[in-house]
């Protein structure tokens, strides 16, 4: 009842001063409102490139051509040649580690259907692709093993090229030219949308790698050879065994550095969140700034309403009332505001958030951790800077109070 009695007289004493209590609680209303906002941006920004690093596929692994050194020089990354289809044949034997594997080439060109024509890459890939990149096709069918083995002249178009090659018919069954060379599209896949970097993934062509090799590049080596880990368990197994398997057929000695690089799915998922981890941490510590401020305001109004009510501080000790109680009558004060900020402040965050996205068009996702840690961030603001301004009207000298005009 005693707590009661003291919340309902700090009501009344804010509500004697509507204006200036509001003005006290709008540092609050907008650190809050900026911390819950600046990390439903920062949350939204790493589901969304986990989505994106999901989107390569499940247990991906990639192997690239490395550096190579000549005179004692080591040039640029990739700048080896030395990875091979024999390369990939023998990490899908030698590797149980390993499930599905896809050799890589990739060319570019202008892509020609009838009267309209489209400048995009060409990659040139195995048949098992599209299961190590979990991306099955929407029209018509993937190429066959066969297919890859006989160098075909078929491809499988990516949803934007589709869509500007063919804009009114179905692609399937229809011929394009690659740098003169006809093909025949048999599918055509499902939208994908952009990958980490930006890119937009529909905006391809997919071809038998074989094809690609002797029709379009005349480029024996493979520029990458992607596959796919048995499980996410095995997937630092899978990368050691290929490692294994590349240096000895690359013939490298112990000292030797690599001529090839692998990386897998997990080592770009650990990278793409570290970058929005600090993200999220910048974000939220500027806004944080916003909380400070407010809750020096609050410090600040506490003590002119202390000195304003010193001679009501007086009448109270003399008719009984201790120390603590005064001291906790300010504090609950100065907790009812940072309180009914926060409360605000939550509201004014998830609305911003919402109007961010749908304006921006940038992901938001508002978690409870969010929402809870700005909370106790602002009691913990009422508490530290509302606790001087109450001590100060606790330790008043009930005489010299009453006294006071």
């Amino acid at each position: 009842m005693k707590i009661l009695n003291i919340l309902l007289s700090a009501f009344r004493a804010l509500l004697r001063n509507k204006m200036r209590s509001f003005l006290t609680m709008l540092g609050i209303i907008i650190g809050v409102g900026a911390v819950i906002t600046m990390l439903a941006i920062g949350q939204g920004a790493e589901f969304s490139v986990k989505q994106q690093i999901a989107a390569l596929g499940t247990n991906v692994l990639m192997v690239f051509p490395g550096a190579q050194q000549q005179a004692g020089v080591r040039t640029a990354a990739g700048s080896a040649v030395t990875l091979t289809e024999d390369d990939a044949l023998a990490i899908i034997r030698e590797c149980p580690a390993v499930r599905y594997l896809s050799p890589g080439s990739n060319a570019g060109g202008q892509v020609i259907a009838g009267n309209l024509n489209w400048s995009t890459g060409i990659q040139g890939v195995g048949s098992d692709y599209l299961e190590i990149r979990q991306w099955p096709v929407e029209y018509g069918e993937f190429f066959t093993d066969q297919d890859v083995k006989a160098a075909a002249k078929v491809c499988v178009l990516g949803r934007t090229v589709a869509d500007n090659l063919f804009p009114e018919t179905s692609a399937v069954d229809q011929t394009v030219r690659i740098r003169n060379v006809p093909f025949k599209v048999v599918g055509v896949l499902t939208k994908k949308g952009q990958n980490t970097n930006g890119q937009d993934q529909d905006d391809l062509i997919i071809a038998p790698y074989t094809t690609v090799i002797r029709r379009l590049t005349h480029w024996p080596n493979l520029r990458s050879i992607i596959m796919s880990a048995t499980s996410m368990n095995d997937m630092t197994t899978a990368q050691k065994q290929v490692s294994e398997v590349l240096r000895m057929r690359h013939k490298i000695q112990p000292y030797d550095a690599d001529d090839f690089t692998v990386r897998n799915q997990t080592d770009l998922a650990a990278t793409a969140t570290a970058t929005t981890d600090v993200l999220t941490i910048l974000l939220a510590s500027i806004a944080s700034v916003s909380l400070l401020v407010g809750g020096i305001g609050i410090m600040n109004i506490m003590l002119v309403s202390v000195t304003e009510r010193t001679r009501e501080i007086g009448i109270r000790m003399s008719i009984g009332a201790r120390s603590r109680d005064i001291l906790t009558q300010f504090l609950i004060e100065a907790l009812v505001l940072s309180l009914l900020g926060g409360i605000t402040g939550i509201i004014l965050g998830t609305v911003g958030s919402s109007v961010i996205s749908s304006i921006a068009k940038w992901p938001t996702i508002i978690t409870p951790f969010s929402v809870v840690l700005s909370f106790g961030f602002s009691i913990a603001i009422g508490i530290f800077f509302g606790f001087y301004p109450a001590r100060k009207a606790a330790m008043l000298n009930p005489i010299d109070a009453l006294r006071y005009e």
